[in-house]
């Protein structure tokens, strides 16, 4: 996949993939979240929202480092945590990215152990997050980039509460929402969490 200045080995994961061509929201987006800044990316279902947020966190991050994680990335239900780690694991075949998913189902004492063993990636559901953070007192200022997939569905389920409870956890990061339809709601905590947002929206 040829984006500007990508990880190799990302790049090569993609390509062994099967990915060798970035589409529009790939080629549009790389350069601005790649830089750190806020951003709201709305794409149709099966546009390849889901691939963009992974290869971009992994792009942030590049390595293990540390102990505390660095990407938390919340995702709607337990099948979208399998797949996102699946995803990861896919294209950080190269990389030694420290990577877990969490949700309801789980033993939070093991996953919280997990996690303080030394985490670099932090998917889970916005419940068990939040659950978990509440009562383990994890750092929340190590996360470089703070991400919520399907946000258009999360605030409909009136998770946004919870997002933004996490997000005021976090002193300085990168926030980006990932969205099929950008609605009020994802506008109003767009702007209650993030500084001078870029908004993409494909058709």
């Amino acid at each position: 996949m040829q984006l500007k200045k990508i990880n190799p080995k990302l790049q090569q994961a993609l390509i062994e993939c099967g990915l060798t061509e970035a589409n529009e929201i790939q080629q549009e987006t790389f350069s601005t979240l790649k830089s750190g800044a806020d951003a709201v990316i709305q794409s149709p279902a099966g546009s390849g929202k889901t691939t963009t947020l992974v290869l971009n966190v992994i792009q942030r991050l590049e390595k293990a480092v540390g102990e505390s994680t660095r990407a938390l990335i919340v995702v709607e239900n337990r099948d979208k945590v399998t797949e996102m780690v699946d995803l990861f694991e896919k294209f950080g075949d190269f990389l030694d990215l420290r990577v877990i998913g969490v949700h309801e189902r789980g033993d939070i004492d093991f996953d919280k152990n997990q996690i303080s063993l030394g985490m670099d990636v932090l998917i889970g559901t916005p419940t068990k997050i939040n659950d978990m953070f509440a009562s383990a007192g994890f750092n929340m200022n190590t996360i470089k980039i703070f991400v919520v997939d399907d946000a258009e569905v999360m605030f409909r389920n009136r998770m946004d509460a919870i997002i933004l409870r996490l997000s005021l956890s976090v002193e300085k990061t990168q926030r980006v929402f990932f969205c099929s339809t950008i609605t009020e709601r994802v506008e109003v905590l767009a702007d209650k969490i993030m500084i001078e947002p870029v908004f993409f929206e494909a058709e």
